[in-house]
């Protein structure tokens, strides 16, 4: 645990991309970074798809990489689960289609991935960056991140 205090809020708007298509690239940049992350979302069975993506990402390339349930949570770069922890003393949190977390005290930098085909996940995330905006004894750097036709990111606000 780094006991930092969380700063940055990233909102990642999916459109072009599924989330299996997006999430690697950006953990590619995370671990480029030399940063740790925990990936949280609130459906199992999402976990098991993006555990997967992560493996089959790159053949040539490798995103070390473990879920809930694993042998050793704390050695893993980036750690998917589907509750309130952090293993591996991550400073990156990636919320996964408007999941809750508890504490963001651990946390530097949380990226908020959310698939705007879904009224609801959409809707949702409306509600958080709302929300958050509107807390300002936390002061958080908030940015808004939408997909490009040809891929990659353009900062909208």
């Amino acid at each position: 645990m780094t006991g930092a205090v969380l700063k940055d809020i990233r909102f990642y708007h999916l459109q072009r991309q599924s989330l299996d298509e997006a999430l690697p690239k950006l953990m590619v940049k995370v671990g480029e970074a030399g940063l740790h992350a925990i990936i949280k979302s609130e459906d199992k069975a999402l976990i098991d798809k993006l555990d997967k993506a992560l493996w089959e990402f790159d053949p040539e390339s490798f995103l070390p990489h473990d879920k809930d349930g694993c042998d050793h949570p704390k050695q893993q770069t980036f750690f998917l689960t589907t509750v309130d922890e952090n293993p591996n003393g991550s400073t990156v949190l990636v919320l996964i289609d408007a999941a809750k977390h508890v504490d963001f005290d651990d946390y530097d930098r949380c990226l908020y991935m959310f698939d705007g085909r879904s009224e609801d996940v959409v809707a949702a995330a409306r509600n958080d960056w709302k929300a958050w905006k509107a807390d300002e004894a936390a002061n958080y750097s908030m940015s808004y991140w939408q997909q490009k036709e040809m891929g990659g990111w353009e900062q909208k606000a």
